[in-house]
């Protein structure tokens, strides 16, 4: 007998189960249950709505071929039967039943194996004035049209973001390209908190700052400015900025309502606990995507990982399990991108935060470099962040931003995916050409350099680890760039500066003085710093230092003659 298969939720891990289990099982019946009126919608390119860079929004709802992805369509195209306007309201494990409400009035449908995609809500702010006319969230649908709707009914001229995660970037960004005033309040100290260590995020600033977005970090929000029952500002706990359209993307909660009434487990994280084959703690009921738990593949811990790209992997994994595949999902690196203007900004792994809350002891490097040859027309600059575990010298993190991103992001989540080692992704035979990098790729140039700082041949100090031993004195900064390299841009408020360019430094080295005294090295993208260091170390100077990334990786105070 043909198996009966309901799946709650109708986006991404619902219709992707729903779609890859009929073509698994010609047989089952499968009915999906979605609370709204869209199914298989992509939010993720909602914010580019805004701007116009997508021109429609039947594009988010719609297939390549401009075919609207309705219940007809699935029920002609995919033969599954998926229901809009269906609330379910119970889940009884007993009877294996759902109760879920229409416009018909309530109703229960029986099931064998039951699929639980019910997705996750964003968090509100729970601050005086926050039900005031021009608040708004931005994950569903109808969150889009209710802020494209008030932008042209008021004429909408200043915008306040709260929140600086994907969603907060993305919409500052798409705001200030259709014209807007925005403000960008987080009350961390970054901008993308959860992917980037400070020294990396804060190498956006300049880019954002370009494009006349007010970054308000170290802020938090403690209430909004109401005038006629709308938003007027956004109160701070230091300012009041004003506002006529407020934006809350301060992260969402998954939807597990259904999943603890009936009994199921729930997970360290708040999301529904599933083991490796998506099944929750009933074997005949499934979970999946942002209402479910993911197993991080480097630390282990259980992880809150809200992706799209996650929901669509489970909906694969789950409806091979349906069908006695025993099929296993390894779990999460973690992984993001995002694009900031002309910037991009992505993260594998652990960063520094999440790797000491690991338990793990890592050594990190801060490395800049070319996305391609530097003679070859629209040459950008990556920064790259690597950290490896001391011992197994097993990679477990790496960030980066600048050009052409995505491709060493994606390059690591391959590697870090097998375990791979600095030596082994040194040695990645990586596709090399003058228009896409250089002879050594910048992920090979960081390996190179953390096996060298973890064998002692370098001493690197991060960016973050003297600017706050900057002004405090004790050291000498050796620049060794050229005197006009120095003169267009130096980092500021140096109290023993001395400018030796490399070429003439072996043969200076007397002007230097005692050669146990604290010496930091520097100059534009630290290879030449690297090679002061080494070449002051070679002369008996007990305790020479570079500082990682140089000029290109410093993110703080600068100035020129």
């Amino acid at each position: 007998m043909s198996k009966k298969v309901v799946i709650i939720g109708g986006v991404a891990t619902g219709m992707k189960t729903a779609a890859r289990l009929r073509r698994l099982d010609k047989d089952a019946k499968i009915i999906v249950l979605e609370r709204g009126q869209s199914l298989s919608y992509g939010a993720c390119g909602f914010p580019y709505y805004i701007s116009g860079e997508v021109k429609s929004f039947n594009s988010f709802d719609h297939t390549p071929q401009g075919i609207l992805r309705d219940s007809e369509y699935f029920r002609t195209v995919k033969g599954v039967d998926a229901r809009t306007g269906c609330n379910v309201t119970k889940i009884d494990r007993a009877s294996k039943t759902v109760t879920y409400e229409t416009q018909e009035g309530e109703q229960v449908l029986a099931y064998d194996k039951l699929v639980l995609g019910t997705g996750a809500t964003p968090v509100k702010l729970p601050l005086p004035g926050a039900d005031a006319q021009g608040i708004h969230s931005f994950w569903f649908p109808w969150d889009v049209h209710a802020v494209e709707d008030e932008i042209n009914a008021r004429k909408v001229t200043d915008v306040v973001i709260i929140g600086a995660g994907f969603i907060g970037m993305e919409l500052a960004e798409n705001f200030a390209k259709r014209g807007l005033k925005t403000s960008v309040v987080e009350m961390q100290d970054r901008v993308l908190p959860q992917l980037l260590d400070k020294e990396i995020a804060d190498l956006l600033l300049p880019t954002i700052k370009k494009n006349n977005i007010k970054l308000c970090l170290n802020e938090k929000t403690v209430a909004f400015e109401v005038t006629n029952g709308i938003v007027s500002g956004v109160k701070t706990d230091k300012q009041v900025i004003p506002a006529q359209l407020v934006i809350v993307a301060v992260g969402v909660r998954p939807n597990v309502e259904l999943a603890k009434a009936c009994g199921l487990a729930i997970g360290p994280t708040g999301c529904i606990a599933v083991n490796e084959y998506m099944e929750t703690s009933d074997p005949d009921i499934y979970a999946g995507g942002d209402c479910a738990e993911n197993t991080h593949i480097i630390s282990k811990a259980k992880v809150f990982t809200p992706m799209g790209s996650t929901a669509n992997k489970h909906g694969r994994v789950i409806a091979g399990n349906i069908c006695g595949q025993a099929i296993k999902y390894p779990g999460v690196l973690g992984t993001g991108i995002c694009q900031i203007f002309d910037m991009e900004a992505g993260s594998t792994g652990l960063n520094e935060r999440t790797a000491k809350l690991a338990g793990i002891e890592y050594k990190a490097i801060v490395t800049p470099g070319n996305d391609r040859l530097n003679y070859m027309p629209g040459v950008g600059r990556i920064v790259v962040k690597m950290l490896v575990e001391v011992g197994s010298q097993r990679i477990i993190g790496v960030q980066a931003i600048g050009k052409n991103v995505s491709k060493r992001i994606d390059t690591m989540v391959t590697a870090m995916s097998f375990g791979a080692t600095l030596q082994q992704v040194a040695n990645l035979d990586i596709a090399y050409a003058p228009p896409f990098n250089g002879p050594i790729d910048n992920l090979g140039t960081a390996a190179n350099c953390l096996g060298n700082k973890l064998a002692g041949r370098f001493n690197g100090i991060n960016p973050k680890d003297f600017e706050a031993m900057r002004a405090q004195g004790g050291y000498l900064f050796l620049d060794v760039r050229t005197a006009p390299e120095v003169s267009r841009n130096r980092i500021a408020g140096i109290p023993n500066f001395v400018n030796i360019p490399l070429g003439e430094l072996r043969q200076r080295l007397d002007e230097l003085g005692d050669k146990d005294q604290f010496i930091i090295t520097s100059c534009q993208i630290d290879l030449r710093g690297y090679e002061a260091e080494t070449i002051l170390r070679q002369a008996g100077f007990t305790n020479a230092h570079s500082l990682e990334g140089g000029m290109s990786g410093w993110p703080y105070a600068t100035e020129h003659d």
